[in-house]
């Protein structure tokens, strides 16, 4: 990865960009939509959404994480982004959410289909997770629908604002459709 540029993934109408420091607003309203802060368990002031969008390219850089801003036409949707990337063992979880006004639209499956095939195409990963609560639904059906089966439950496996959540473990390998 530290080799390349990151690049702007293409989903149709939908971009994946990398982050810009103008989007320092976008991120400050998402996460405090409740629903993102339900899931991701946190809100995020100006300032350290500033650093959030600067520490993108470091995480590009050491090979542990790639974010992209998640665009609709000109308008910003979400976010998507792989987390605990290894590239020796070919693994990597990814992230997602979606602004109010994108849900319902299947934007968080477009764009996570989108970065899967780019991840195993180009990144050259083999196995692909996602983890949610299984109270969240909606995340759920987003990863059905990129084609992540369902592997199993992890118990208590992540704390939120309301307690210790079961976690859903979905995972997408090389070759599966």
């Amino acid at each position: 990865m530290a080799d390349r540029e990151q690049p702007e993934i293409h989903a149709n109408d939908l971009r994946l960009r990398l982050w810009q420091p103008g989007d320092r607003e976008a991120v400050t309203t998402a996460y405090a939509d409740p629903a993102i802060q339900r899931w991701h368990a946190r809100s995020m002031t100006d300032d350290e959404a500033s650093t959030w969008i600067a520490n993108w390219p470091r995480r590009w850089s050491a090979e542990t994480g790639a974010g992209w801003a998640v665009v609709d036409g000109d308008k910003m949707a979400g976010q998507i982004s792989l987390r605990l990337i290894d590239l020796q063992d070919g693994r990597a979880e990814v992230s997602y959410w979606v602004l109010p006004h994108a849900r319902g639209r299947r934007t968080a499956s477009r764009a996570l289909q989108a970065l899967t095939e780019w991840s195993f195409g180009t990144l050259g990963l083999h196995r692909i997770e996602v983890l949610h609560s299984t109270a969240n639904e909606p995340s759920c059906r987003v990863a059905t629908a990129a084609g992540y089966g369902l592997e199993g439950t992890k118990r208590s496996e992540a704390k939120h604002a309301d307690g210790w959540h079961d976690m859903h473990l979905h995972a997408r390998i090389v070759g599966d459709r």
